[in-house]
């Protein structure tokens, strides 16, 4: 379970790993070609040549419950834990490093798939605004068009570009985010949002991972991030990038942060649609840190729709 500092502060840290099947969020054709110095080439425990090996100097320090550490170091046994460049027949990958942040906008905002780690799972990502790259992460993971995709921004403040936010208590978001939650609001009529993220729905998940990476990417996109899981749909989600290796072929460039401490509950995702309510969807992997944030803010959960 990855917790914000801010929640790590003030509540005891606990343990939900239920899922819900209402969103599966966190659950590129071509390569591109860059010169390089000359390095030395090491084999990987896939077979793959390994060119460099660095390590990410954002990652940081996380506070993660017993049954997480477990989750976690059991992956060790089919990931490779160092942070390594590869450039390969299959793909590209990068070190999850902010010196690679402007390749990967440059690789979104030529309509292609990247895949990229969060705080919680890994992720297939592109931009939202542009169908086709939409579409291709729909084919990739074989997933119908009828489940929604939730979109990732670098900074609270840019939620209310997105969504409607001015029903909320003062300060809610902020306790929340950077964080593993996504809100689901409504898009309300002054959304940027293209209408074809997601058609029929008018509400929408957002996430602002506690994450440098992907945060550093979405400011440099200055538009808002489709983000689905990195897996086919339906198989169980990645926590580093080993676990989806057959579709590293799929994606423009896939970057590399290790194996992720959270196990495979993904966010805890809540309904925060309506003025006052709320509604947990996911339990995912910070319920009850969540649950305290949004009561402390005196939402009530909505036992109507619940029931």
């Amino acid at each position: 379970m990855i917790v914000p500092a801010r929640i790590a502060g003030k509540l005891p840290l606990l343990v939900s790993s239920s899922r819900s099947p209402h969103f599966d969020f966190l659950h590129c054709f071509s390569v591109s070609h860059f010169a390089a110095p000359a390095r030395s080439t090491f084999v990987s425990a896939a077979g793959l040549p390994r060119i460099g090996i660095l390590r990410n100097p954002n990652q940081r320090r996380r506070l993660v419950s017993g049954s997480a550490k477990m989750m976690a170091l059991s992956s060790l046994e089919s990931c490779n834990a160092e942070v390594i460049e590869v450039e390969n027949s299959l793909g590209a990958v990068r070190p999850a490093a902010e010196d690679y942040a402007e390749e990967a906008v440059q690789a979104l905002r030529d309509g292609k798939v990247i895949a990229l780690p969060t705080d919680t799972l890994y992720g297939f990502a592109c931009d939202a605004c542009s169908s086709e790259a939409v579409n291709r992460i729909y084919d990739i993971k074989g997933r119908k068009h009828t489940s929604p995709l939730a979109i990732c921004v670098g900074d609270v403040s840019d939620i209310e570009r997105f969504a409607v936010t001015d029903h909320l208590p003062s300060g809610l978001l902020d306790s929340l985010l950077p964080g593993p939650v996504t809100v689901i609001l409504s898009r309300g009529a002054l959304s940027v949002l293209e209408k074809s993220l997601n058609p029929g729905l008018d509400s929408i998940g957002v996430r602002v991972p506690d994450s440098n990476f992907i945060r550093a990417v979405s400011r440099g996109l200055g538009r808002a991030i489709a983000l689905t899981s990195a897996n086919l749909s339906g198989q169980p989600s990645s926590v580093c990038i080993n676990d989806f290796q057959n579709l590293w072929q799929e994606c423009a460039f896939v970057y590399d942060g290790g194996v992720l401490p959270s196990g495979r509950t993904g966010s805890t995702i809540v309904d925060l649609t309506r003025a006052g309510k709320y509604r947990i969807l996911r339990p995912g992997s910070a319920k009850e840190e969540t649950v305290a944030i949004i009561e402390k803010h005196s939402l009530v959960e909505d036992e109507a729709v619940s029931q």
